[in-house]
Protein backbone atom coordinates (compact mmCIF):
# COMPACT_ATOMS: atom_id res chain seq x y z
CA UNK A 1 0.00 0.00 0.00
CA UNK A 2 1.49 3.32 -1.08
CA UNK A 3 1.67 6.23 1.37
CA UNK A 4 0.03 8.98 -0.68
CA UNK A 5 0.50 11.61 2.03
CA UNK A 6 4.25 11.11 2.46
CA UNK A 7 5.92 14.28 1.22
CA UNK A 8 9.09 12.52 0.11
CA UNK A 9 7.14 9.95 -1.89
CA UNK A 10 4.93 12.62 -3.46
CA UNK A 11 7.91 14.72 -4.59
CA UNK A 12 9.70 11.66 -6.01
CA UNK A 13 6.52 10.50 -7.76
CA UNK A 14 5.79 13.86 -9.37
CA UNK A 15 9.41 14.39 -10.39
CA UNK A 16 9.50 10.95 -12.01
CA UNK A 17 6.42 11.86 -14.05
CA UNK A 18 7.73 15.37 -14.85
CA UNK A 19 4.65 16.87 -13.23
CA UNK A 20 4.46 20.55 -12.29
CA UNK A 21 1.54 22.09 -10.40
CA UNK A 22 -0.86 24.17 -12.49
CA UNK A 23 -1.97 27.46 -10.95
CA UNK A 24 -4.62 27.73 -13.66
CA UNK A 25 -6.23 24.50 -12.45
CA UNK A 26 -5.92 25.52 -8.80
CA UNK A 27 -3.96 22.37 -7.91
CA UNK A 28 -3.16 21.86 -4.22
CA UNK A 29 -2.60 18.23 -3.21
CA UNK A 30 -3.37 16.98 0.31
CA UNK A 31 -0.49 15.77 2.47
CA UNK A 32 -2.28 15.73 5.85
CA UNK A 33 -2.90 12.00 6.51
CA UNK A 34 -5.99 12.55 8.67
CA UNK A 35 -8.07 14.59 6.21
CA UNK A 36 -8.97 12.19 3.39
CA UNK A 37 -10.13 9.36 5.69
CA UNK A 38 -12.45 11.84 7.46
CA UNK A 39 -13.85 13.10 4.16
CA UNK A 40 -14.52 9.54 3.04
CA UNK A 41 -16.14 8.54 6.34
CA UNK A 42 -18.32 11.66 6.59
CA UNK A 43 -19.04 11.77 2.85
CA UNK A 44 -21.12 8.58 2.66
CA UNK A 45 -18.40 6.42 1.09
CA UNK A 46 -19.60 3.02 2.22
CA UNK A 47 -21.20 -0.25 1.19
CA UNK A 48 -23.98 0.18 -1.34
CA UNK A 49 -22.60 3.53 -2.51
CA UNK A 50 -20.99 4.65 -5.71
CA UNK A 51 -18.91 7.81 -5.39
CA UNK A 52 -18.17 10.51 -7.94
CA UNK A 53 -14.91 12.29 -7.18
CA UNK A 54 -14.03 15.60 -8.85
CA UNK A 55 -10.30 16.21 -9.23
CA UNK A 56 -8.03 13.41 -8.08
CA UNK A 57 -4.64 14.96 -7.37
CA UNK A 58 -2.39 11.91 -7.04
CA UNK A 59 -5.33 9.81 -5.83
CA UNK A 60 -5.07 10.33 -2.07
CA UNK A 61 -8.80 10.81 -1.52
CA UNK A 62 -9.63 8.44 -4.39
CA UNK A 63 -7.93 5.56 -2.58
CA UNK A 64 -9.75 6.26 0.69
CA UNK A 65 -13.08 6.34 -1.15
CA UNK A 66 -12.34 3.11 -3.02
CA UNK A 67 -11.41 1.35 0.22
CA UNK A 68 -14.95 2.00 1.51
CA UNK A 69 -17.40 2.39 -1.39
CA UNK A 70 -18.52 -0.18 -3.95
CA UNK A 71 -17.22 1.90 -6.85
CA UNK A 72 -15.51 5.24 -7.51
CA UNK A 73 -15.64 7.24 -10.72
CA UNK A 74 -13.02 9.96 -10.58
CA UNK A 75 -13.33 12.85 -13.03
CA UNK A 76 -9.94 14.51 -13.61
CA UNK A 77 -9.41 17.28 -16.16
CA UNK A 78 -5.58 17.15 -16.17
CA UNK A 79 -4.40 14.37 -18.52
CA UNK A 80 -0.88 14.70 -17.10
CA UNK A 81 -2.15 12.97 -13.94
CA UNK A 82 -3.39 9.85 -15.74
CA UNK A 83 -0.06 7.95 -15.67
CA UNK A 84 0.44 9.06 -12.05
CA UNK A 85 -2.96 7.61 -11.11
CA UNK A 86 -2.24 4.36 -12.94
CA UNK A 87 0.66 3.91 -10.52
CA UNK A 88 -0.86 5.19 -7.27
CA UNK A 89 -4.24 3.46 -7.64
CA UNK A 90 -2.99 0.14 -9.03
CA UNK A 91 -4.09 -1.72 -5.87
CA UNK A 92 -7.78 -1.00 -6.54
CA UNK A 93 -10.09 -2.62 -9.10
CA UNK A 94 -13.19 -0.53 -8.30
CA UNK A 95 -11.95 2.83 -9.64
CA UNK A 96 -12.66 4.33 -13.05
CA UNK A 97 -10.84 7.53 -14.01
CA UNK A 98 -12.44 9.79 -16.62
CA UNK A 99 -10.25 12.48 -18.20
CA UNK A 100 -12.88 15.18 -18.59
CA UNK A 101 -14.03 18.58 -17.35
CA UNK A 102 -16.78 17.85 -14.80
CA UNK A 103 -18.78 20.78 -16.17
CA UNK A 104 -19.11 18.89 -19.48
CA UNK A 105 -20.18 15.59 -17.92
CA UNK A 106 -23.79 14.43 -18.26
CA UNK A 107 -24.26 13.42 -14.63
CA UNK A 108 -27.51 11.54 -15.13
CA UNK A 109 -25.92 9.41 -17.87
CA UNK A 110 -22.78 8.81 -15.81
CA UNK A 111 -24.82 7.61 -12.84
CA UNK A 112 -27.04 5.44 -15.03
CA UNK A 113 -24.04 3.87 -16.77
CA UNK A 114 -21.74 3.40 -13.77
CA UNK A 115 -23.79 3.10 -10.59
CA UNK A 116 -26.79 0.90 -11.33
CA UNK A 117 -28.46 -0.22 -8.10
CA UNK A 118 -26.25 1.99 -5.91
CA UNK A 119 -26.81 5.11 -3.88
CA UNK A 120 -24.59 7.93 -5.11
CA UNK A 121 -22.41 10.40 -3.23
CA UNK A 122 -20.06 13.12 -4.46
CA UNK A 123 -16.73 13.82 -2.75
CA UNK A 124 -14.18 16.38 -3.90
CA UNK A 125 -11.33 18.68 -3.00
CA UNK A 126 -12.48 21.55 -5.22
CA UNK A 127 -10.22 24.25 -6.68
CA UNK A 128 -11.31 27.54 -5.14
CA UNK A 129 -12.00 29.26 -8.47
CA UNK A 130 -14.67 26.78 -9.55
CA UNK A 131 -16.37 25.91 -6.25
CA UNK A 132 -19.81 27.41 -6.90
CA UNK A 133 -20.14 26.34 -10.57
CA UNK A 134 -19.29 22.72 -9.76
CA UNK A 135 -21.68 22.53 -6.81
CA UNK A 136 -24.48 24.08 -8.86
CA UNK A 137 -23.73 21.70 -11.75
CA UNK A 138 -24.52 18.79 -9.43
CA UNK A 139 -27.51 20.40 -7.72
CA UNK A 140 -29.18 21.65 -10.90
CA UNK A 141 -28.66 18.40 -12.78
CA UNK A 142 -31.53 16.69 -10.99
CA UNK A 143 -29.32 13.59 -10.85
CA UNK A 144 -30.08 11.06 -8.08
CA UNK A 145 -27.35 12.14 -5.65
CA UNK A 146 -27.63 11.60 -1.90
CA UNK A 147 -24.91 13.99 -0.76
CA UNK A 148 -22.15 16.30 -1.93
CA UNK A 149 -19.11 16.49 0.36
CA UNK A 150 -16.53 19.06 -0.69
CA UNK A 151 -13.44 20.76 0.64
CA UNK A 152 -13.49 24.45 -0.25
CA UNK A 153 -12.00 27.74 0.90
CA UNK A 154 -13.11 28.33 4.49
CA UNK A 155 -14.83 31.60 3.63
CA UNK A 156 -16.80 29.85 0.87
CA UNK A 157 -17.74 27.05 3.28
CA UNK A 158 -19.20 29.56 5.72
CA UNK A 159 -21.21 31.18 2.94
CA UNK A 160 -22.45 27.84 1.61
CA UNK A 161 -23.63 26.84 5.08
CA UNK A 162 -25.04 30.24 6.09
CA UNK A 163 -28.68 30.47 7.11
CA UNK A 164 -30.78 32.28 4.54
CA UNK A 165 -31.88 35.60 5.99
CA UNK A 166 -28.55 36.43 7.64
CA UNK A 167 -25.81 38.84 6.59
CA UNK A 168 -23.48 35.91 5.88
CA UNK A 169 -25.81 34.46 3.25
CA UNK A 170 -25.57 35.02 -0.47
CA UNK A 171 -27.16 33.74 -3.67
CA UNK A 172 -25.22 30.46 -3.35
CA UNK A 173 -26.56 30.01 0.22
CA UNK A 174 -30.10 30.29 -1.14
CA UNK A 175 -29.39 27.84 -3.96
CA UNK A 176 -27.87 25.25 -1.62
CA UNK A 177 -30.77 25.60 0.81
CA UNK A 178 -33.25 25.19 -2.04
CA UNK A 179 -31.74 21.86 -3.08
CA UNK A 180 -30.78 20.48 0.33
CA UNK A 181 -29.19 21.08 3.73
CA UNK A 182 -25.55 22.10 4.18
CA UNK A 183 -23.48 21.05 7.20
CA UNK A 184 -20.08 22.44 8.21
CA UNK A 185 -17.93 19.39 9.05
CA UNK A 186 -14.37 20.45 9.90
CA UNK A 187 -11.57 22.91 9.18
CA UNK A 188 -8.43 22.10 7.19
CA UNK A 189 -5.33 24.26 7.66
CA UNK A 190 -3.38 25.60 4.69
CA UNK A 191 -0.37 23.56 5.82
CA UNK A 192 -2.26 20.38 4.89
CA UNK A 193 -1.48 20.92 1.19
CA UNK A 194 1.37 20.99 -1.26
CA UNK A 195 1.80 23.67 -2.44
CA UNK A 196 0.24 25.44 0.54
CA UNK A 197 -2.55 27.88 -0.47
CA UNK A 198 -2.79 31.35 1.04
CA UNK A 199 -6.03 30.57 2.89
CA UNK A 200 -7.46 27.85 5.10
CA UNK A 201 -10.06 25.38 3.90
CA UNK A 202 -13.06 23.57 5.33
CA UNK A 203 -15.10 20.49 4.50
CA UNK A 204 -18.88 20.68 4.18
CA UNK A 205 -21.58 18.19 3.23
CA UNK A 206 -24.79 19.02 1.40
CA UNK A 207 -27.51 16.43 1.97
CA UNK A 208 -29.56 16.68 -1.20
CA UNK A 209 -33.36 16.78 -0.98
CA UNK A 210 -36.19 18.54 -2.74
CA UNK A 211 -37.96 20.52 -0.03
CA UNK A 212 -39.82 23.11 -2.11
CA UNK A 213 -42.53 22.40 -4.67
CA UNK A 214 -42.12 25.12 -7.29
CA UNK A 215 -43.08 24.63 -10.90
CA UNK A 216 -40.31 24.92 -13.49
CA UNK A 217 -41.51 28.41 -14.38
CA UNK A 218 -41.73 29.50 -10.72
CA UNK A 219 -38.28 28.09 -10.02
CA UNK A 220 -36.74 29.95 -12.95
CA UNK A 221 -38.32 33.22 -11.81
CA UNK A 222 -37.30 32.58 -8.18
CA UNK A 223 -33.64 32.25 -9.10
CA UNK A 224 -33.78 35.33 -11.32
CA UNK A 225 -35.09 37.27 -8.29
CA UNK A 226 -32.36 35.82 -6.06
CA UNK A 227 -29.61 36.63 -8.55
CA UNK A 228 -30.88 40.18 -9.07
CA UNK A 229 -31.38 40.88 -5.36
CA UNK A 230 -27.97 39.61 -4.25
CA UNK A 231 -26.13 41.30 -7.11
CA UNK A 232 -27.02 44.61 -5.43
CA UNK A 233 -27.58 43.43 -1.87
CA UNK A 234 -26.78 46.83 -0.33
CA UNK A 235 -29.84 48.26 -2.05
CA UNK A 236 -33.44 47.67 -1.05
CA UNK A 237 -35.26 44.87 -2.83
CA UNK A 238 -37.36 47.42 -4.68
CA UNK A 239 -34.30 49.22 -6.03
CA UNK A 240 -32.24 46.16 -6.91
CA UNK A 241 -35.11 44.32 -8.60
CA UNK A 242 -36.38 47.34 -10.51
CA UNK A 243 -32.95 47.88 -12.07
CA UNK A 244 -31.85 44.27 -12.57
CA UNK A 245 -35.20 42.82 -13.68
CA UNK A 246 -36.42 45.97 -15.42
CA UNK A 247 -39.48 45.72 -13.20
CA UNK A 248 -41.91 48.49 -12.40
CA UNK A 249 -41.16 49.68 -8.88
CA UNK A 250 -44.83 50.05 -8.03
CA UNK A 251 -45.40 46.38 -8.87
CA UNK A 252 -42.57 45.48 -6.51
CA UNK A 253 -44.02 47.67 -3.74
CA UNK A 254 -47.39 45.94 -4.17
CA UNK A 255 -45.76 42.51 -3.94
CA UNK A 256 -43.79 43.54 -0.86
CA UNK A 257 -46.95 44.79 0.81
CA UNK A 258 -48.87 41.60 0.00
CA UNK A 259 -45.99 39.55 1.45
CA UNK A 260 -46.08 41.61 4.64
CA UNK A 261 -42.75 43.30 3.94
CA UNK A 262 -41.80 46.96 4.12
CA UNK A 263 -40.72 48.99 1.10
CA UNK A 264 -37.23 49.22 2.63
CA UNK A 265 -36.74 45.44 2.93
CA UNK A 266 -33.39 44.02 1.83
CA UNK A 267 -32.82 40.51 0.55
CA UNK A 268 -30.57 39.52 3.47
CA UNK A 269 -33.53 40.06 5.83
CA UNK A 270 -35.69 37.37 4.17
CA UNK A 271 -35.48 33.74 5.23
CA UNK A 272 -36.04 30.97 2.68
CA UNK A 273 -39.80 30.64 3.12
CA UNK A 274 -40.38 34.40 2.94
CA UNK A 275 -38.12 34.73 -0.11
CA UNK A 276 -40.06 32.03 -1.95
CA UNK A 277 -43.39 33.54 -0.90
CA UNK A 278 -42.33 36.99 -2.10
CA UNK A 279 -41.09 35.57 -5.41
CA UNK A 280 -44.41 33.84 -6.07
CA UNK A 281 -46.34 37.05 -5.27
CA UNK A 282 -44.05 39.23 -7.38
CA UNK A 283 -44.46 36.88 -10.34
CA UNK A 284 -48.22 37.43 -10.18
CA UNK A 285 -47.77 41.21 -10.15
CA UNK A 286 -45.45 41.30 -13.17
Amino acid sequence: MKNLTNLGYIKELLARHNFNFSKGLGQNFLINPSVCPRIAELGNAGKGFGVIEVGTGIGTLTAELAARADKVVAVEIDKRLLPVLEETLSDYDNIKVINEDIMNVDLNKLISDEFEGMNVAVCANLPYYITSPVIMHFLESGAPIDSITVMVQKEAAERLCADVGTRQSGAISVAVNYYGDAHFLFNVSRGSFIPAPNVDSAVIRIDVSRKYSLSEEEEKFFFSVVKAAFSQRRKTLANSLSSMLSADKQQIYSALSEAGLSENSRVEQLDMEKLIEFSKILKKHM
